[in-house]
Order: C-alpha cells, then structure tokens, then sequence
C-alpha cells in the first residue's frame, strides 16, 4: 500500500497549470466575445446568432456523449458549456431585457450593471431546484455536495442518495460549468444590490476574500489529481471561485478589465486566444495517451 500513498500524496503541477490556465483563459474571452457582437452586430443578426451559438453549444456537449476518452470528453463540455451560457442564457436575459425595457443601473452617469444581470437573480428559485436534485438524488464526485449530504444525511447518506446518475462525462462537465456560473452570478448580483449588501459593503469584501482564498485551497487540492479530465474539471470550480473576487475588483475599478474593450487590446485578447487554443490542442492530443 506504501507506493500507493506516495503517487497520491505527489503534486501534479503541470497538469494543474496547464488545466487551471485553459479554464481561466475562456473567462475573458467569453465576456469579450459577447461585448465584440454587441458592438459590431446590429440587434436582428446578434440575436439569431447568439441563438445558433447555443444551439451549437449544446450540439458538442451532446456529441462528447459518443467521444472515446475523458480527456476529450471534458473537453467537448467545457467548450460546448461555455457557447452554450453565452448563447442561450446571458444573450437570451438580454434579448428580454431589451425587449421589455428593463434600465441598467446607472451610478454617477455609468453603467454599472446591465439589464440583462439585474433579472438574472429572479432565476434563484430554479437553481435551488436543480441544486436539491443533485444534493437529495445523485451520489456524485462533487466534494462540496458530498460532504453537505454527510453533514445533513449522516448515517442515512447510503440510504438517501444510494445511487449515482448515468455518468457521461461530457454531460458532467457541462452542467458542472453550468451550475457554477450561475452560483457566481446570483452571488455577485446579491453582493451588488443595495438592497441587501452594495459594492462596497464589509460584507461584499469579505466574500471576496473567501472566494480568494478558498481558490487557493481548492489549487492545493487539485494539485493531487493525476488525469487531465479531473484536474480540468477541477479546474472549472477554482477558476470561477477566484473569478468572483476578479469581478468584484474590477466593479469597484481596483484594475482596468481590458477584456470588456478587446477591440482596443487586440494583442493581449490574441495571446489569450493562443494560450487557450494551444492548450485545448495540447491537451486534446494528450487525452490519447493511455494512462499508467
């Protein structure tokens, strides 16, 4: 059992990298991909192709279903994950918020919450509901809803949730991505509204700094996975858990989001397109290798 322990104790710090720099790199882009077909794009062609983006999201995360590898699986779900939120979810919320004239938020003369997020909070009550089928219904990987279901479920646990869904892996990915994403939306929407915190609220920064420094433990954590597939998946959750402190700074303009102008940074947006691309490449090609 000895060199068992050691492979598991060992630090996995290229594939973590590599996987933990792929996910991060998607974040500016996907704003930037958006805020590039609002601008150049009148509202008709925007709109039907924000709607054929998230069709064809969903197309690959459907066809990473019949993919051979978990590598190349993730893959197909993180890739048809993110078509699939910018089309069919933030296009969608903004195609109704133009429609029936929801009003940004404006401070000081500036935008600084579009229509489209303040109505994205009245999605809570979906994502409780989808959230209590995974916690009561599925036994899964998820170190968070596996130790929330022992806390609460006990010695009833392999009662409750005795079995795990039909595992695909591209399916897991997506919705992970999925779920995720919105969790950081409704939490930075709640920190924002006046109503209940504000940007600039103890209780906003101290949010902030949790998220941050969970990041970091979820990092350390990772370090431990030896496969891509799970340390890019992984990787999902770190990622967006450290980009809600990214995007309370840049709310409050500690730094300039230069992603949110890429016309005007066309080199710097390029080179997160290479690092993205040349990493996908990589590790697409290295999900063939068989495993040891």
């Amino acid at each position: 059992m000895e060199p068992t322990s050691k492979t598991e104790r060992k630090n996995h710090w290229w594939r973590t990298i590599a996987s933990f720099l792929l996910v991060l790199f998607t974040m500016p882009l996907g704003h930037a991909l958006m805020l590039i077909m609002e601008k150049f794009m009148d509202p008709v062609s925007m709109h039907y192709a924000a709607f054929a983006m998230g069709f064809f999201g969903l197309m690959i995360v459907v066809g990473g279903v019949f993919v051979k590898g978990d590598t190349r699986q993730t893959l197909w779900g993180l890739i048809g994950g993110l078509l699939f939120w910018t089309g069919w979810i933030e296009f969608l919320f903004l195609y109704y918020a133009r429609r029936y004239g929801v009003q940004p938020e404006i401070e000081n003369g500036v935008v600084v919450t579009k229509p489209e997020y303040l109505i994205l909070p009245a999605t809570f009550g979906m994502w409780i509901m989808i959230m209590t089928m995974y916690f009561f219904s599925t036994k899964n990987g998820c170190l968070f809803i596996t130790w929330f279901q022992k806390k609460l479920f006990r010695h009833r646990k392999e009662l409750i949730v005795s079995r795990p869904m039909t595992r695909h892996t591209a399916i897991v990915t997506f919705m992970e991505l999925v779920m995720i994403l919105w969790a950081s939306y409704l939490l930075l929407m709640f920190c924002y509204d006046k109503n209940f915190l504000g940007d600039h609220h103890p209780v906003t920064f101290l949010v902030g700094l949790g998220c941050f420094i969970g990041a970091i433990f979820m990092f350390r954590r990772q370090l431990k996975l030896a496969a891509w597939g799970s340390n890019i998946r992984f990787s999902i959750a770190t990622v967006i858990v450290l980009w809600t402190p990214v995007e309370m700074l840049g709310r409050i303009n500690f730094f300039h989001e230069f992603w949110i102008e890429p016309w005007k940074y066309g080199w710097q947006m390029g080179a997160i397109l290479l690092g993205f691309t040349s990493l996908a490449l990589y590790l697409w090609y290295s999900g063939r290798k068989k495993k040891h």
